[in-house]
């Protein structure tokens, strides 16, 4: 018996685009997720589970097409880079559902979730060199209206059964995937002091900072700037949970001086709108003013002092912000009137200094 005519693969110019987009946006949401830890900001990470999966019925229809005509071609770049592409995607979306049922993966400082990451822009840069030789816009008879649509919808909806499926049955497997966050992140170490893990972004790691040797400057914009000794620091307390993007979380009682408490003492001028906080390393990241009043400046974790891992003499806390936001051996709190855009490269080579 036929299947309706909805229920086949799409023309294929429009099965190419869609695929195009659908890597698109599973990968504006992946890195749009890397800065989101708000339980505001779920539909986030929501989304791009429920695109991936869609993604996986795209590529699987794709690969259903092409089957006979990549085995039977002549090798060519052409033929290798589609190869490849498929390959990468397959592991792309594999190491993802992997994640999700609760696997895990060392690969020294990374794990899995890192791997899934790293594959996801790996496709990006596959899909653009494949385009370069296929990149033709569909006709408005390509799309063929209310098949389109019904095509399109169902694969939706196939994805959304899917992600309701695996929440349950990761439940009733008790899997380490059944208590991750809404980030998809696991918890570790939560108020066990210093026994959360220990991750530098990138390879920023420097050398333990003497104490005696060490201050902190509040400066920038502001009618006052000040230094502190680390003595001079602490009488605040803020529980606050680290969501890193190696796929962990930790909630603690953190203790230290709160940003609010600087800001005041340092009086910012009436255009200021942004913090930046800058480690020993050069590493720095900025908050939004009225967001870095609600941070902290942690020198100790459940009644522990930082150890030189997780950041002392000072680090930042900033609820709601991914791990890397969450700045380690800050030195300066710089106040200003405009975002340090050079912060995005700062973050990826201040280990290399």
């Amino acid at each position: 018996m036929d299947r309706p005519a909805w229920l086949t693969a799409p023309n294929p110019r429009v099965l190419d685009w869609s695929l195009l987009l659908g890597v698109g946006f599973v990968l504006a949401t992946g890195i749009v997720s890397l800065f989101s830890g708000r339980p505001s900001r779920a539909w986030v990470f929501l989304t791009h589970g429920l695109g991936g999966l869609v993604l996986a019925g795209l590529v699987g229809l794709k690969l259903r097409r092409v089957r006979y005509r990549v085995a039977g071609a002549r090798r060519s770049a052409t033929i290798a880079l589609s190869v490849l592409l498929a390959i990468v995607t397959l592991a792309a979306l594999a190491s993802g559902v992997a994640w999700v049922f609760g696997a895990s993966l060392d690969l020294g400082p990374w794990g899995l979730l890192n791997l899934h990451i790293g594959l996801g822009l790996v496709v990006a840069i596959l899909l653009a060199g494949h385009l370069r030789s296929r990149f033709r816009l569909p006709g408005r008879s390509d799309v063929e209206g209310r098949r389109t649509a019904l095509r399109y919808t169902a694969l939706v909806v196939a994805g959304a059964a899917t992600y309701r499926a695996q929440t349950a049955i990761n439940s009733a497997l008790e899997t380490a995937g059944s208590e991750r966050r809404f980030t998809g992140s696991r918890e570790a170490g939560s108020d066990d002091g210093n026994g959360f893990p220990v991750t530098s972004w990138v390879a920023d790691d420097p050398e333990p900072v003497d104490r005696a040797d060490w201050s902190l400057s509040v400066d920038g914009a502001v009618a006052d700037p000040l230094e502190f000794d680390y003595e001079e620091l602490g009488g605040d307390e803020r529980r606050a949970v680290l969501d890193c993007t190696s796929g962990w979380y930790s909630e603690h009682d953190w203790q230290g001086v709160s940003v609010a408490s600087l800001l005041d003492a340092a009086d910012p001028d009436a255009e200021a709108r942004w913090v930046s906080f800058r480690s020993v390393t050069g590493y720095r990241w900025s908050l939004p003013i009225e967001a870095a009043r609600d941070a902290l400046l942690g020198t100790h974790v459940d009644g522990d002092r930082l150890t030189h891992g997780h950041g002392f003499p000072v680090r930042l806390v900033a609820p709601g912000r991914r791990g890397f936001q969450w700045v380690k051996w800050v030195e300066e709190v710089r106040v200003t009137r405009r975002r340090d855009h050079s912060e995005r490269i700062a973050i990826f080579v201040s280990g290399f200094r």
